[in-house]
């Protein structure tokens, strides 16, 4: 299913994002130089950063450029007779803006073409398989047009915006793959049957098409307009009213960020709820409904007041917030 949805010749499945990318520098570059800009030595989640995995997996870091700008000549300039890599990290957790200038995948592709025995390999990080700048939202690099573009390998993460579970995904030439399926670490990171079965799941929604890719969660409730989300808090309201009096509730406009280690700075228009309690302070009322016995319910206080974001909460999930709410 990967390689129809990303047109990829083969693919794997490992634990995580950060398993991917050392098992390929293990495998394809141990003692050997591989070159990344200095503006994508990245750091994500948990300290874990890539000059480190690639120090623990015995490849030797070479970097390049500036932390603003890398050019393609400062590539050409670096590669030598130890070169095994050029690796490029998509930022996708954050965002240098300003005097910037980087070198696209098609250039650095084409460039390790052109010498013998350099592998070209994108970390993608969030790794989107369903393009969101359709409908601008973000700017994330679908997986399947860096595959077109002819990488060797790609890698990217299952959560995030694939909107499965958390796994390592690595896609690319088969002649790569077969090597990554040998090597000993491979049995290492092996992810088990349960998130496979997940990330099934989740797969057959984007093999299925638009109208699958949309019962996907994550990808579901981003397209969540805000009239929607105006009628539902409405009714949210009215409900909430009927359950008790103890609430002084207002809707007011607001943004939902996309986050979760991806989409740095793109917000959704959206519509909040406003509460207020009259015996609770906002803090206090947070508290209580961390401390559902149902299920924890996390909100963020803002202004003294408690807000919700009904894009957050699925319609099924509407009725046990009242509950919540009603049993403070």
């Amino acid at each position: 299913m990967i390689t129809e949805i990303t047109g990829a010749e083969s693919a794997m499945v490992v634990n995580n994002n950060a398993a991917a990318v050392y098992l390929i520098l293990r495998a394809f570059a141990q003692n050997k130089e591989v070159i990344v800009s200095r503006g994508q030595l990245v750091e994500i989640g948990g300290s874990f950063r890539v000059s480190s995995i690639m120090e623990e997996s015995g490849a030797k870091l070479k970097e390049i450029g500036t932390t603003n700008k890398t050019h393609l000549y400062d590539y050409e300039q670096a590669i030598s007779a130890e070169t095994a890599m050029i690796m490029k990290v998509h930022t996708s957790n954050f965002k240098i803006m300003g005097f910037t200038k980087t070198v696209d995948s098609q250039e650095l592709i084409q460039l390790s073409n052109r010498q013998n025995n350099i592998l070209f390999y994108e970390d993608l990080g969030s790794g989107a398989l369903y393009d969101f700048r359709r409908f601008g939202i973000g700017e994330e690099p679908i997986v399947k047009e860096i595959i077109e573009l002819g990488a060797d390998l790609v890698s990217f993460s299952g959560d995030k915006l694939l909107g499965g579970p958390q796994a390592g995904i690595i896609a690319g030439k088969k002649t790569w793959i077969d090597k990554l399926k040998k090597h000993q670490l491979a049995r290492v990171v092996r992810v088990d049957k349960m998130t496979l079965a997940a990330l099934e799941g989740t797969l057959i929604d984007y093999v299925s098409g638009e109208n699958g890719i949309k019962n996907i969660p994550t990808i579901r409730e981003l397209f969540i307009s805000k009239s929607e989300l105006l009628g539902r808090s409405h009714n949210f309201i009215q409900e909430l009213s009927a359950l008790s009096e103890h609430y002084s509730v207002k809707l007011v406009d607001g943004t939902s960020q996309v986050g979760g280690g991806t989409m740095p700075e793109v917000t959704l228009p959206t519509v909040l709820i406003s509460l207020s309690h009259d015996l609770y302070t906002a803090e206090q009322l947070s508290k209580k409904l961390r401390s559902n016995p149902e299920a924890a319910i996390v909100a963020r206080i803002q202004k003294d007041e408690l807000i919700l974001d009904l894009r957050t909460v699925s319609l099924e999930e509407e009725s046990m917030v009242l509950r919540a709410l009603q049993k403070v």
